[in-house]
């Protein structure tokens, strides 16, 4: 074992020396983790690189650790000078140790602006980083600047060329390269997050990170959001108590109200509206504005964002159909999973939403909670699938356009009963029914159907919270 000072920075070096070189033999290394190991047992490198995992015997780290955390205090005090390739080196290694330390960062910063380090390369350092410490904040804040100065450099303009139709070109190709790019960087970013997210539970600095990320790097597109939303069905499914999880999907749900009613407010009248519930005639006050920055960082790199392309309006389904989707997720969930309080307050702010909404809109007034009850002539229709939601065809409407169209004529009758025109069932049988939109007396059905069946204490005792919200909040 190495006492003196000269045998520890002798045997630091060449720790340093093996953690770099097992980079360069594998540079798909895609986990770092300590080795409990208190002493050493054999005369061998405690760095240890098996398929694409890395590995640290923990006996080492308590020389190596002090030493480059030494070496670049002493270096930021300019009382010792070291060369590019060195800070790389030492700062690699200490922050895949400790990445909370902030100075090496700063370090990095100044390399990276001076042209010694690459961006992909330091995004990779801070990946491989949250592997070990995926809460790490400081990790978190170096790869938003990273990506603010990746946004930079896409959106700067292009050179002055002479020959306009050559320079025409190649800035569309430019344009098309640089799209790409970020589309990479962006898939990268949210693998990131989705793998910190799940070596920590209620992990709100990756969360955080992944909201920044869509804010900035791709602002009010319909395709992203879209499919961010489906795929974090499965996760919060094997999530159910992770809050921070949920909350990023009640962001992913006000940013499609936002973004779908801005989109279609320009192109729909108040009387398509009324055809087409996903239209949205006006902004809704109660979203959230999108380039508002929880961390307080600046956008002023983020690109502009375009209006949707009617195929990206196409692929995202109309905003009641997200709102009847994401209630039955939560009874699915609620029914599976009982005695979850994350489960409950989700519905609760999905159902909080969609109120606001359809008050703001107009949209659904005589359904819900503020339909009128139905008379003896509608009794017996009220079992007809098509008349159970407001989005389905209404029965009745049905039978009053065909009573116009055959006006005149009289009803074919056998022995005394009417036999309905085949014409009629053909129309009915046109499209499935739309979506039943949550309502105030639905959701009292549900938590009553919880609490019969409710054999947890703490389920019952979230519904009756959830139905006491309902009253004092939704029901005045």
């Amino acid at each position: 074992m190495a006492e003196s000072e000269n045998e520890v920075e002798v045997l630091v070096q060449r720790v340093v020396k093996d953690i770099n070189n097992a980079f360069k033999r594998n540079p798909n290394i895609d986990e770092i983790g300590l080795i409990p190991c208190p002493e050493v047992r054999y005369n061998r490198s405690p760095i240890v690189l098996v398929e694409n995992k890395l590995g640290v015997e923990s006996w080492c780290v308590k020389y190596l650790l002090p030493y480059v955390h030494n070496k670049l205090l002493l270096y930021r005090q300019r009382k010792q000078w070291l060369d590019r390739e060195a800070l790389v080196d030492i700062t690699g290694t200490l922050l895949l140790l400790n990445p909370d330390f902030t100075t090496a960062w700063n370090v990095r910063k100044e390399l990276l602006q001076c042209g010694a380090l690459s961006p992909a390369r330091d995004l990779y350092l801070g990946k491989l980083a949250l592997t070990k410490f995926p809460k790490s904040p400081e990790t978190w804040i170096h790869r938003r600047w990273i990506l603010q100065q990746v946004l930079r450099e896409c959106s700067s303009p292009g050179l002055d060329r002479k020959e306009q139709g050559d320079g025409d070109r190649r800035d569309a190709a430019e344009k098309t390269r640089l799209s790409e790019h970020l589309h990479r960087v962006l898939h990268e970013e949210m693998k990131v997050c989705a793998d910190a997210a799940g070596r920590y539970p209620s992990n709100y600095n990756a969360w955080s990170h992944r909201i920044w990320v869509l804010q900035n790097m791709a602002p009010g597109n319909l395709k992203v959001l879209h499919d961010e939303l489906s795929s974090m069905r499965q996760w919060v499914s094997m999530h159910v108590s992770d809050h921070s999880g949920f909350h990023y999907r009640q962001f992913l749900l006000k940013a499609l109200v936002r973004e779908l009613s801005q989109s279609l407010s320009s192109s729909s009248s108040p009387q398509h509206y009324h055809l087409q519930p996903s239209s949205n005639p006006s902004h809704s006050p109660h979203i959230a504005n999108p380039h508002h920055q929880a961390n307080g960082e600046a956008t002023a790199a983020a690109p502009c964002p375009s209006p949707p392309s009617p195929e990206d309006l196409a692929s995202v389904p109309a905003l009641p159909q997200l709102f009847h989707q994401e209630v039955e997720l939560c009874t699915d969930l609620i029914k599976s999973f009982p005695g979850h309080e994350t489960l409950w307050c989700h519905r609760r702010h999905v159902f909080y939403l969609w109120h606001h909404w359809r008050r703001d809109h107009h949209y659904g007034q005589g359904f819900g909670s503020e339909s009128p009850q139905p008379n003896h002539t509608d009794a017996g229709l009220s079992s007809h699938p098509h008349t159970a939601c407001p989005g389905g065809v209404g029965l009745d409407r049905v039978q009053r356009r065909n009573g116009q169209a055959r006006e005149g004529q009289d009803a074919m009758e056998v022995d005394g009963v009417g036999v309905p025109d085949p014409r009629d069932t053909k129309r009915l049988k046109r499209g499935p029914p739309g979506p039943c939109p949550p309502a105030l007396p639905s959701e009292h059905s549900f938590v009553a159907s919880v609490l019969d069946g409710c054999r947890s204490p703490e389920q019952g005792r979230f519904a009756l919270a959830y139905r006491k919200w309902l009253d004092s909040v939704i029901g005045q």
